[in-house]
């Protein structure tokens, strides 16, 4: 199919749509950044991006898969499928920290480019952009997939996303010319809340009546933090206390605590998980208090094609950035991404932005790069890349069957 299209062409139709349309979808990136929404609450967003798709044709449906803050629209007939994932939410009081608000920005300039051209071209395929809420703790992806969103998973050819992350990261010298990374391979995360109920009472007058539910809390986070000693490098366990207690006076007979535990796949998360309830269980053992787990999404590791990873690099070459395959070492943070990741064959990369030197990630100082011009015509870039992988995807028989052949390989 691909001798048929000539990809210099494709590649201009897109580009060119594209940067007649930046001017829009910058109004759209400064809507979701100056109006910061938490998980399964990105209802700006939401409106936001399904009323500019509609201005433009598209036929939005509007929530979607049993979540108020999810979208998707379609198009194109026969051949295969690609899945852009869309991600619009927030950090608690930092806002876009993770700039969510750019990745939006690069999804909805891929679909909409690779939608240009497809339409021109008159080939079968199908292009579908799937608004995936709730990233950052909500498991909004692992959802969609429980509903259906990407089944029958071997219709789709391929899941797309980037993500922005500081060019600091990949070029620390700022020598290097690297400005990006197609596989951005980020770790698993097992994500639990844990309840210790215990017994009120007076804490001066009569403290021996009372079961000390602060004291299993404080008795877990320091159990756990002995463990730290004991785990591999790579390895990450970290909690908050939610709940703690009322007033001094008053023994609590209720705490909360919130924990992430992560380590580079599933399988070796799982076993490090179990060490960790054991310290919790200890610590409800040690104080008499009651222990209740409440489970929440796993974030599964990235599992990054590489067939989608080459290519990706390619176009974005053709764009002039250079794009590292993958970094290193994978990066110690999560995504619901990578759930996407071992149900159809996908690509999560990373475009960097400009920050200012030792700027991380979950940072205001992030959020307030991510609302720059400069980071805007970044993720245009990014999605006129996304944007041509999409298409290559669809119109090569042999770059389809590549990713499809790594991605039945991936648990070797």
């Amino acid at each position: 199919m691909a001798s048929k299209v000539d990809i210099e062409q494709v590649r201009q139709l897109v580009n060119s749509h594209l940067d007649e349309l930046s001017p829009q979808l910058r109004t759209v990136n400064q809507k979701i950044h100056d109006n910061p929404e938490l998980a399964y609450k990105e209802f700006a967003a939401h409106d936001t991006i399904t009323s500019f798709l509609e201005k433009l044709g598209f036929d939005v449906k509007r929530k979607t898969w049993g979540l108020d803050t999810s979208f998707e629209a379609t198009i194109g007939s026969g051949g295969r499928q690609v899945v852009v994932c869309c991600e619009y939410d927030a950090l608690p009081d930092i806002g876009h920290g993770c700039g969510h608000n750019l990745i939006a920005t690069s999804s909805i300039a891929a679909f909409l480019g690779a939608a240009h051209a497809l339409s021109k071209l008159n080939v079968p395929g199908r292009l579908r952009i799937l608004g995936t809420p709730a990233e950052e703790g909500g498991g909004g992806k692992a959802k969609l997939i429980e509903a259906g969103a990407f089944s029958p998973a071997e219709d789709i050819a391929a899941s797309i996303m980037a993500h922005p992350i500081s060019v600091n990261l990949i070029d620390s010298n700022g020598i290097s010319g690297i400005s990006g990374v197609a596989g951005f391979d980020l770790i698993a995360s097992h994500k639990f809340r844990v309840e210790f109920r215990g017994v009120t009472a007076h804490a001066a007058g009569e403290p021996w009546n009372g079961v000390n539910a602060l004291d299993a809390a404080v008795a877990a986070y320091n159990n756990v933090s002995m463990l730290r000693q004991q785990i591999r490098p790579d390895e990450r366990m970290h909690g908050v206390i939610e709940v703690g207690g009322t007033v001094p006076n008053v023994i609590p007979d209720y705490t909360r605590m919130n924990w992430y535990v992560r380590s580079p796949t599933s399988q070796r998360g799982e076993k490090l998980v179990r060490r960790v309830k054991a310290c919790i269980e200890a610590a409800g053992a040690a104080t008499g208090c009651e222990v209740n787990y409440i489970p929440a999404a796993t974030y599964e590791h990235v599992i990054s094609n590489p067939t989608l990873c080459k290519v990706y690099a390619e176009d974005m070459s053709k764009l002039g950035e250079r794009v590292e395959i993958s970094l290193p070492e994978s990066f110690n943070a999560s995504t619901d991404m990578g759930n996407v990741t071992h149900v159809v064959p996908g690509i999560h990369g990373g475009f960097g932005i400009k920050t200012g030197p030792n700027v991380a990630l979950h940072s205001r100082e992030f959020a307030a790069a991510a609302g720059t011009d400069e980071a805007h015509e970044v993720a245009m870039k990014s999605g006129k890349g996304m944007a041509m992988l999409a298409l290559r995807v669809l119109l090569d028989d042999d770059i389809a069957a590549s990713a499809r052949a790594e991605f039945d390989k991936r648990y070797e």
